[in-house]
């Protein structure tokens, strides 16, 4: 092995020519691949186009979908632009709410309808701020949390119900569900109003109209008038199918953590107290 190693530290410039010589000998040199090099790179724009055409055609099947979902009374400036828009679908509703019908009828030949809205718990401030621009540009506007902010939707799963009277809509409540909000037993909150849409109707005038929140084991919902009337609001049977006109029930809403009651006093009547009577 010495040996060796000397022979190979002997080795002069010259034997490493021809060396290396040798070597080429025993080595095809051919045409560069260009065709290929070409093809191959054809195929990678290729990709790369069918890729960005996919994307453009999303954005704008998406864009006219939500204009005409965003847009009120033709007003196309109302609408957000496609860049900032965010997609209406998601599993947890952040973006776009859950809709139930709580109560529907007929007053004076104008139908109306009373339907809560509820919005998805907003896990972090960027989820948040965005949820408050999604609810701006649909129409529904602030929540009315505490603080007023996005941080105050953090964790917490907003509502508004609304008032919707001859094709006009109103906002008649809104707030946010948390832990603390959960109802049980012969819980109850509610509130009374109008069945009109004005918004400066003086408060006591005709409120025959009672939206509230029950527990999910309240069976029956007494409203009594200011004439010691009453209405009963009940929860119908399980399977009973609900179409056309109804009022005075109890009612779940998607998303929502506690059912719901409606109950319409007779005309001229005006709301006096409710309470859970089963």
């Amino acid at each position: 092995m010495n040996a060796d190693r000397e022979r190979d530290h002997d080795m002069t410039d010259g034997d490493i020519a021809v060396l290396l010589a040798a070597a080429a000998d025993g080595v095809r040199i051919g045409p560069a691949p260009c065709q290929a090099l070409v093809r191959g790179g054809r195929r990678r724009r290729a990709r790369h186009w069918a890729i960005a055409t996919t994307a453009a055609l999303v954005v704008a099947g998406s864009a006219g979908t939500l204009a005409l979902a965003g847009a009120a009374d033709d007003d196309a400036k109302r609408v957000a632009p496609a860049a900032t828009r965010l997609p209406p679908n998601d599993e947890r509703h952040l973006y776009e709410p859950r809709s139930s019908d709580l109560a529907r009828g007929t007053d004076h030949g104008k139908k109306w309808k009373v339907v809560v809205s509820v919005w998805g718990a907003p896990r972090d401030r960027t989820e948040a701020q965005r949820q408050m621009r999604a609810m701006t540009e649909s129409g529904f506007g602030h929540p009315g949390v505490e603080p007023p902010t996005a941080a105050g939707l953090v964790g917490r799963s907003a509502y508004f119900v609304r008032l919707t009277l001859d094709g006009r809509t109103s906002t008649k409540m809104l707030g946010v569900f948390d832990k603390r909000g959960i109802l049980s037993g012969t819980d109850l909150r509610s509130a009374a109003l109008p069945l009109e849409i004005r918004r400066t109707t003086p408060r006591g005038s005709g409120e025959r109209l009672v939206i509230g929140q029950v527990s999910k084991t309240a069976q029956e919902v007494t409203c009594t008038w200011d004439d010691a009337t009453t209405t009963k609001a009940y929860r119908p049977a399980p399977g009973t199918g609900i179409v056309g006109d109804f009022e005075d029930l109890i009612r779940p809403a998607d998303g929502s953590p506690s059912d719901w009651f409606v109950c319409l006093g007779p005309e001229g009547r005006t709301f006096r107290t409710a309470a859970v009577t089963k």
